[in-house]
């Protein structure tokens, strides 16, 4: 090995075993991504049963807005963002209610055109014509 080559050899080496020595980040720590998420997982509808509408409760997002999410626990990837006191339909919950599944309509269009007040036959994927996506437990006003 030449003279010259050991020391940078060493400098790397020395620089890879540091970067070993790191905990990882937390999971909500993680940096947002651009492109497709990591999981995605639809909301259902007509969890409740076909007595009852296909989603139970319209709610408004609390005061600071809240992100909107392509998973239950997938952080990462952001898909839409609500002001406070934007109107949800809650559909599904996950986790303990630590996410709630939601509709809700884009700004500017009427939020009865998502379909979800009347009551479906069977459960099933949320297949539009609103938006869908998941929100932490907590960012909602139940009932607003």
């Amino acid at each position: 090995m030449k003279q010259g080559l050991v020391f940078p050899l060493a400098a790397v080496m020395a620089a890879a075993l540091a970067a070993c020595s790191q905990p990882a980040p937390p999971a909500d720590n993680a940096p947002d991504v651009v492109g497709e998420p990591l999981a995605t997982r639809a909301v259902m509808i007509g969890t409740e049963g076909p007595s009852l509408p296909a989603c139970s409760s319209i709610s408004r997002v609390k005061d600071g807005g809240t992100d909107v999410y392509w998973a239950p626990g997938e952080t990462r990837a952001v898909k839409a963002r609500l002001a406070g006191g934007a109107r949800v339909s809650l559909c599904e919950a996950a986790e303990n209610d630590a996410w709630f599944g939601i509709v809700f309509s884009a700004p500017g269009t009427d939020p009865d055109m998502c379909g979800v007040g009347k009551s479906v036959q069977n459960a099933r994927e949320y297949q539009g014509p609103c938006r869908w996506g998941w929100i932490k437990g907590g960012t909602v006003r139940l009932g607003g």
